[in-house]
């Protein structure tokens, strides 16, 4: 079998049809990304294994060796460290979780080695998946390929670091208010977030429960619906929140786009027909003039497509933040009540009464934001506020839900600015969280109300910086949602862009 220097140029699909065709073997794939991942400068890992990773490389090539051909067999990919594995420690990003060995594998890990991908290892994410820079890491900031004085995004600034600069070609995220769709627009990268519950939360480190979800992170739109197709299917008996609704081919239509629109029958308008939503709160003053020229030129390449663009109103977006901070801490508070440094966690070195350790150990063991949003979740369930604040979020988060029903009845797809600038610098936003939670005022409200979104590399602005298209589905219509994006990515090649210090 010959070597290829630019196997990490290649996406899922590519390296996969190369895998399939006998021209590459796992163990070599997975060997050249290892290689790039031991001299990684980004802090997008936090932890690996060469052996463990070569070890899933060698169980692939017995697979493909006995004819097997599965749309993912071989391929690498990383986890972000939210995600429980028996093989690779799991720290959530946390000194709580310090060197923390899950004894099983969370589901949306096994069904991707089922289907037979290589972990390469797990990436850095702020810590509990609290923030939108991947600068609340324990360990270290992860740093984006663009430039590396920038943030990736958060919290899965790992994952989005790691695919953007060519270590792997794919990975996992988590998306509770934005953390998928935030760092695949700050780093040129595609990622989805599908409904609330097509993917298993089992084994999941909880950060808020009735918004959490996972997604894939690729190159493009046909390497994400593969990785999804994979991903997603019910849970019911580990978790309750899982969807009882059979797996989904995402990927089996992309194809058949792709080879259509290589041949003489290429539709010149393939997606007319289509309605794509504006809300004008997302086109407002709020967000920077270099992002909203991308956009807006991405939009117009869509109408080239075919598309038929439509205002539609989203009454209640700024809303979602002060909504989104009252229920996200409250539902955090809770789930973080188990590390208490009895079972598992940190545990305090000293203390001198049970009280005294409990104390400790989460001092010691959570950071300044984990900290901040406990207390403030603590703060709105508590006796006398419950009403007062987390009710009345409550109450307007269904508001939001049925705004978004309404723009629906107007257009097939919601699009708009992912983030309302490019990546800030490392540090610019560290002392003011409330700048931080800003930055996710366009990926709140859809997360609030459980709706599938992805970002969509739409251009550069300020610094040649990547700025992402956000796409919004309704329930149930991620496969809408890929084909539109795959679409645009035969069209354009801003996808296909990599920074320099990925070569």
């Amino acid at each position: 079998m010959s070597t290829n220097l630019d196997l990490h140029d290649l996406g899922v699909f590519e390296l996969a049809a190369k895998l399939a065709a006998g021209q590459v073997s796992s163990v070599e794939v997975t060997q050249h990304f290892l290689n790039r991942v031991k001299s990684e400068q980004l802090g997008a890992f936090l932890a690996t294994d060469a052996d463990v990773s070569l070890a899933h490389a060698k169980a692939a090539d017995v697979r493909l060796a006995a004819g097997e051909r599965t749309p993912l067999l071989g391929v690498p990919l990383a986890h972000k460290d939210v995600f429980v594995t028996r093989d690779f420690a799991t720290t959530a990003g946390s000194n709580m979780l310090a060197n923390y060995r899950s004894p099983f594998d969370a589901t949306v890990v096994s069904k991707l080695a089922q289907a037979g991908m290589v972990s390469l290892g797990k990436l850095n994410c702020d810590e509990f998946a609290m923030g939108s820079g991947n600068e609340n890491s324990a360990y270290f900031p992860a740093k984006n390929p663009w430039d590396t004085s920038r943030i990736p995004g958060g919290s899965s600034g790992g994952s989005a670091a790691a695919v953007a600069a060519r270590l792997i070609p794919a990975a996992t995220g988590t998306d509770t208010g934005g953390s998928i769709r935030q760092p695949a627009s700050l780093t040129g990268i595609t990622g989805i977030k599908p409904t609330y519950g097509r993917c298993s939360r089992f084994g999941m480190v909880a950060f808020a429960s009735s918004l959490d979800q996972a997604g894939p992170m690729a190159r493009s739109a046909l390497d994400c619906a593969l990785l999804l197709s994979a991903m997603a299917g019910p849970d019911l008996d580990r978790d309750s929140t899982s969807l009882d609704m059979p797996a989904v081919d995402y990927a089996t239509d992309l194809i058949a786009a792709s080879l259509s629109h290589h041949g003489d029958s290429a539709q010149k308008q393939p997606l007319k027909g289509l309605k794509i939503g504006l809300p004008k709160q997302f086109f407002g003053a709020g967000c920077a003039p270099d992002v909203l020229l991308a956009v807006r030129s991405a939009l117009a390449e869509y109408e080239k497509l075919g598309v038929t663009l439509v205002e539609v109103d989203l009454p209640l977006t700024e809303l979602s933040i002060p909504v989104y901070y009252v229920i996200a801490p409250a539902e955090a508070s809770s789930n973080l009540s188990r590390f208490d440094g009895v079972r598992y966690g940190h545990r305090a070195a000293n203390y001198t009464d049970l009280t005294d350790m409990y104390k400790k150990s989460r001092s010691e063991g959570f950071g300044d934001e984990a900290t901040r949003r406990i207390m403030i979740g603590a703060y709105v369930l508590s006796h006398g506020y419950y009403d007062a604040y987390y009710l009345k979020a409550q109450k307007i988060r269904r508001l939001i839900a049925q705004d978004f029903q309404t723009a629906f009845t107007q257009c097939d797809i919601i699009a708009g600015p992912v983030s309302p600038t490019v990546a800030w610098k490392i540090g610019d936003k560290k002392a003011d969280p409330v700048a931080n939670y800003l930055a996710d005022i366009y990926t709140l409200s859809s997360s609030l109300a459980g709706l599938p979104g992805m970002s969509v590399p739409a251009g550069f602005g300020e610094g040649g910086m990547p700025v992402g298209l956000q796409l919004i589905g309704n329930y149930f219509k991620e496969a809408q949602l890929l084909g539109a994006a795959h679409q645009f990515q035969m069209a354009t090649d801003w996808h296909l862009r990599k920074p320099e210090g990925s070569v």
